[in-house]
């Protein structure tokens, strides 16, 4: 990577997109864009590019005075959580149809007399008649030409998405490879096949995760390629949930639901590391939503805490991911009164129209009640907003609106607010609600959070980090410099990851020590080859080996650095 070319760190949040650009000369610009501008650019990141180089909107990116773009995005989340990714075909073993939809029967909420289940990610599915036993015995061959029948009556209906999941596939993954053969004969520009994308075993996570993968990874590859095709060669990683950068051609819809938090959470490690404290909540606070995370850098501690199965939007995700809990309280939050109490969120304002003060007649947020309060001055806020984007917030319709809000207040309930003081009131409540995220991954661990500072940043995060402080008994906040672009900051600061997994399923003992090492090696050197493939010399791999091990009957794993069978045992 050359020194005397660009370098740009990207996080494409809801609702703003941060770039932090290391220019030739190592001199940091930074910039905030809404990610959502159709009146004035097509994409915030392109944009932002074009805006630091000073170059016209439309002009072609110089590729060649780029060393490298190193992205976080919430494109495939944002599908995710919306369902608006692709149709998908579910093929799998005959009489498993509905096997992912009965999943565990677990029911979050215990006392709901309505179960209302998550909407399912696949559009049909077909049956193959194939069978392979759980010691990996073939029972029954595939049935080739009545599958190829059945995909291609799906590929006619308009759906260009597969995804197979057969029974014990992580076994023997001969008839999953043989139906992928089918399915990209038969057209599929998306085919996942369960024993690529989870070789594990339990039919429900890997499939689930197989699912999702089909799902997000198209929508995940137009916007890349969207990306790429304006950056014109130039180098293009992008943030994984696991905290590690991959080249864009490698980027998997399974891989990138925590992509812009990840890179906060990178950032947040190494920067309050930096400045000496080891034991952190990461705090970050966005437009659409907050992130909190555990940070454990101290000698016997963790490091970055990762989940290896996760329930996002209810869609099991069985991949290495950072441990984060998401509450939905962020600076776009909506402000509302129900008649008999105050209300923030869960819904968001977004960037389009975004909160009242951004002067596109949107409702009131978080945001506004912080300019209500006088905790966001508008003269120092980026002047990026009104119909050319060069006008500041406006101060004069939040007062209108919360006015007006404390006049309705108090028609309803006989008392009256002030409208600082109704604000005070909203802002209480989004501080509670962060507070109680944070319990959630320190106080109900084992934890004691006041031994912890509060590494705060994000966009909103300043406005709220010394109020959660005080809610939790925390005697400390770290806020950096960069601390509203933590997340595109942490990009910059991240390695390249290449995550590989395989069931061994063998009893722990001199035999299945063996075994696993022998995957170990397997799986390492795929792993050692993805990132040769990027361009990371072998002097500079480290490669860590890890086995998830359980008691003998229970159905929980232990992660245990893989070594002497003395010491894995102990």
């Amino acid at each position: 990577m050359k020194q005397s070319q660009w370098q740009f760190w990207i996080d494409r949040g809801g609702t703003f997109t941060d770039i932090v650009a290391r220019a030739p000369d190592g001199a940091v610009t930074t910039r905030k864009m809404l990610s959502e501008n159709p009146g004035r650019y097509r994409d915030a990141a392109l944009a932002g590019i074009r805006a630091i180089l000073d170059i016209a909107p439309d002009a072609p990116i110089p590729a060649a005075e780029i060393a490298a773009v190193k992205m976080g995005t919430t494109v495939a989340t944002n599908a995710l959580l919306e369902r608006k990714g692709e149709a998908v075909a579910l093929v799998t073993t005959r009489g498993f149809r509905d096997a992912l939809r009965i999943a565990y029967q677990n029911r979050p909420r215990l006392f709901d007399l309505k179960v209302t289940l998550p909407e399912m990610l696949y559009a049909r599915v077909i049956e193959a008649d194939e069978r392979i036993a759980a010691d990996g015995e073939v029972l029954r061959r595939l049935d080739a030409a009545t599958l190829e029948r059945d995909l291609r009556a799906a590929y006619d209906a308009g759906l260009r998405a597969v995804a197979i999941v057969f029974m014990h596939a992580w076994r023997d993954g001969e008839h999953e490879a043989r139906a992928a053969e089918i399915a990209k004969a038969v057209g599929f520009p998306q085919v996942s096949a369960s024993h690529r994308v989870s070789p594990l075993m339990k039919l429900v996570g890997r499939g689930d995760t197989t699912v999702a993968d089909a799902y997000l990874s198209p929508i995940l590859r137009r916007y890349v390629a969207q990306v790429a095709d304006e950056l014109g060669g130039a180098p293009l990683l992008f943030m994984q949930s696991n905290g590690g950068l991959v080249a864009a051609e490698s980027f998997q819809g399974k891989d990138s639901i925590l992509s812009g938090p990840a890179g906060g959470i990178v950032g947040a490690a190494k920067a309050a590391s930096r400045a000496g404290f080891d034991r952190l909540i990461g705090f970050d606070m966005g437009g659409t939503s907050t992130d909190v995370s555990h940070i454990d850098m101290s000698a016997d501690g963790s490091g970055l805490e990762r989940s290896f199965e996760t329930v996002v939007a209810g869609v099991r995700l069985r991949a290495p991911m950072l441990a984060i809990n998401t509450v939905a309280a962020g600076g776009g939050s909506i402000l509302a009164f129900d008649g008999a109490r105050l209300r923030v969120g869960p819904e968001s304002a977004g960037a389009n129209p975004g909160p009242a003060c951004y002067r596109k007649g949107g409702p009131l947020t978080v945001t506004d009640a912080n300019v209500m309060v006088g905790k966001i001055r508008p003269a120092f806020f980026p002047k990026i907003f009104g119909k050319n984007g060069d006008e500041a917030l406006d101060a004069d319709v939040v007062r209108e609106k919360f006015t007006a809000l404390a006049d309705e207040v108090a028609k309803a309930t006989g008392v009256r607010r002030s409208p600082e003081e109704l604000a005070d009131g909203f802002l209480r409540i989004a501080n509670e609600a962060m507070a109680h995220a944070i319990k959630q991954v320190s106080i109900q661990k084992g934890r004691d959070v006041g031994k912890y500072a509060l590494a705060c940043f994000g966009g909103a995060g300043g406005q709220h980090a010394c109020g959660v402080a005080d809610a939790l008994g925390m005697d400390h906040v770290v806020i950096h410099p960069h601390a509203s672009l933590l997340s595109a900051y942490g990009m910059g600061l991240a390695d390249v990851r290449a995550h590989r997994h395989k069931a061994v399923g063998a009893a722990f003992g001199p035999d299945g020590v063996a075994a696993a090492e022998a995957v170990l090696g397997e799986i390492a050197r795929e792993a050692t080859a993805a990132l040769a493939a990027q361009g990371a010399p072998p002097e500079w791999t480290t490669i860590l080996r890890v086995l998830h091990i359980r008691y003998d009957g229970s159905d929980t794993s232990l992660p245990v650095s893989a070594g002497p069978e003395t010491a894995m045992r102990a």
